[in-house]
């Protein structure tokens, strides 16, 4: 959810959600109310409420006493860090939220994108109000995340570091592993030494055991006077393993580390100090390109919330939505008569040029055939792949607006080669080098979920409205696969289903009406954040900013703008 920079009482800088004003309807719409808007409303709160909660932390407490040691909370660091009045995009802040009996809001570490003098930035700050910002072991997973981004994109990367280290009783779900913390120092590593991605480190508390990797693997160590402790053991380890008896300070705080050890580059004075030191080195990078200039959408955000129905099978327009979204100048749909289940467009947002693929809903027709939107067909996937193909040769970005119920089966299709089809499909969109973008409306099931850029497949960022469902299969389908022998003999005997049977059905249902829910999805990271329909022109149109210094290939249709 973005947020902006804004002033509470005239002393302290926090991170406010953004609300946006509402818009009048116009006058020529019914006064009749709309039960889809009122269920989008409804989901909406609902995330939010969840997402307020998990940015307290660990609670006022916790970051009362956070306050007391002369430390900023981990959010408020970056509000004083990112430029004024601009977003902060954060990463997985639902991850693990169901886990630990809610003792590990957002894995106790924030991540996110924004801009610091005006150029993008990945920043991972430890939550020190979460356990003393321990690790557990979602922690991992959400730093290399944001990593990642900072990797494909080419942005530069903060680390403000407040952390007890590993949460011990949790260390076999950190320590080891191909993807374990050590993955954290060989991406480390990895940016500095090949990619020359900026990495600037400050240690705003605490920093123990192996987690000073982290800060010593980076290009620029700042330290705080007083709070920081860098070390690779504490003062009781060092007396357990050595007999030494010594205080923080004189074994690893800012003084010793700036002025003995020669570890550290930069002493601040207070936290305030360190992020005016972060932003300096920030002036001394490279100038950011210019942002690129487009047209407002032919549509207002208002009507986001009553185009998707209250009941997710039924159909809806999926051009209202896209109407909405991107920019009204430019749009121009590929082959728009033929296989129409799939449209593809070439369009604009906020002024960047990409290639757009959505999924259309509903009963379609095709040279006089009924057509059943969502579904991918042998025509629809070869269509897709072309303009794939275009789209990777031009180097525009590739924006999937997702909503897909599977491939198509049957005898037709297979004699069709539905098969080799969907498998030229995957291959186009996997081989493609350039950016992917993947938005979940609604259904993701089955191959066409993975076809339709999944994140197996690595796109740069997914996002999910709070209706996604992301699942093989619905939980009705799941039943007749499930339970469909054992019912169709009862059937044919002539028998009533017992209730033993009954209560399995249920609760293959219930399961399945769990695990399709967008909240279950993001809390295992299967999406970096669940998105406000109202806010997600502005969250594609800040991350498509980051996208324009991916290394991965020349943006042809960019540099063509410049």
């Amino acid at each position: 959810m973005p947020y902006i920079v804004a002033q509470q009482d005239g002393q302290r800088t926090t991170l406010m959600r953004v609300k946006p004003p509402p818009t009048p309807a116009p006058a020529s719409r019914s006064a009749e109310p709309s039960p889809a808007a009122d269920h989008m409303r409804d989901l909406v709160s609902r995330l939010h409420d969840l997402q307020d909660q998990l940015r307290l932390g660990g609670g006022a407490n916790k970051i009362d006493k956070q306050h007391r040691d002369g430390k900023l909370t981990a959010r408020e660091r970056i509000a004083r860090l990112i430029d004024p009045g601009t977003m902060f995009v954060e990463i997985g802040l639902l991850v693990a939220h169901d886990r630990y009996d809610g003792q590990a809001p957002a894995a106790g570490v924030v991540t996110g994108l924004c801009r610091i003098e005006g150029r993008p930035a990945v920043i991972i700050a430890n939550d020190a109000t979460v356990k003393a910002g321990a690790w557990w072991p979602e922690t991992i997973t959400k730093m290399l995340r944001a990593q990642e981004i900072a990797m494909r994109n080419r942005v530069p990367i903060v680390y403000l570091v407040d952390s007890a280290g590993v949460n011990l009783p949790l260390q076999d779900g950190i320590f080891p592993g191909q993807y374990g913390a050590a993955r954290i120092f060989y991406y480390n590593s990895l940016m500095r030494r090949r990619l020359k991605i900026p990495q600037i480190s400050a240690v705003m508390g605490p920093c123990i055991a192996g987690g000073a990797y982290l800060p010593a693997l980076s290009d620029v160590i700042i330290m705080v006077e007083k709070t920081s402790f860098m070390g690779l053991g504490g003062p009781n380890l060092v007396k357990g393993a050595t007999g030494q008896s010594v205080d923080a300070e004189s074994l690893g705080g800012a003084a010793m580390h700036t002025g003995v050890s020669g570890v550290a580059h930069y002493r601040a004075n207070d936290d305030a100090h360190c992020l005016e030191l972060i932003r300096q080195k920030f002036r001394e990078l490279r100038p950011a390109n210019a942002s690129l200039k487009g047209t407002a959408p032919a549509k207002g955000a208002e009507g986001l919330y009553e185009i998707l129905p209250v009941d997710h099978r039924l159909p809806y327009n999926m051009e209202e939505v896209m109407a909405r979204l991107l920019d009204a100048d430019e749009y121009l749909e590929f082959q728009p008569h033929h296989a129409p289940e799939l449209l593809c467009v070439t369009a604009r947002l906020s002024g960047h040029p990409l290639a757009v693929i959505a999924n259309r809903r509903g009963f379609l027709k095709q040279n006089g055939k009924s057509r059943l939107g969502g579904i991918v067909y042998t025509e629809s996937a070869r269509k897709v792949s072309y303009f794939v193909e275009n789209a990777e040769r031009l180097g525009l970005p590739i924006l999937y607006l997702q909503d897909v119920s599977g491939f198509m089966v049957g005898v037709e299709a297979e004699t069709d080669g539905i098969i080799r089809a969907g498998a030229e499909m995957v291959e186009a969109m996997a081989c493609a080098t350039v950016p992917k973008l993947l938005l979940v409306l609604n259904h993701a099931s089955g191959a066409g979920y993975y076809a339709m850029g999944g994140q197996g497949f690595d796109p740069h960022f997914t996002f999910s409205w709070p209706t996604a469902r992301i699942g093989v299969m619905e939980g009705d389908s799941a039943v007749v696969a499930v339970h469909g022998p054992e019912l169709e003999k009862l059937k044919a005997a002539g028998k009533e289903v017992p209730v033993e049977l009954q209560e399995r059905i249920a609760r293959t249902r219930a399961d399945y009406e769990r695990w399709l829910d967008a909240h279950h999805s993001a809390a295992r990271g299967h999406c970096d954040a669940i998105l406000d329909p109202l806010e997600t022109r502005r969250v594609l149109s800040f991350v498509l900013e980051f996208l324009r210094y991916s290394a991965h290939r020349e943006h042809l249709a960019l540099e063509i703008l410049k």
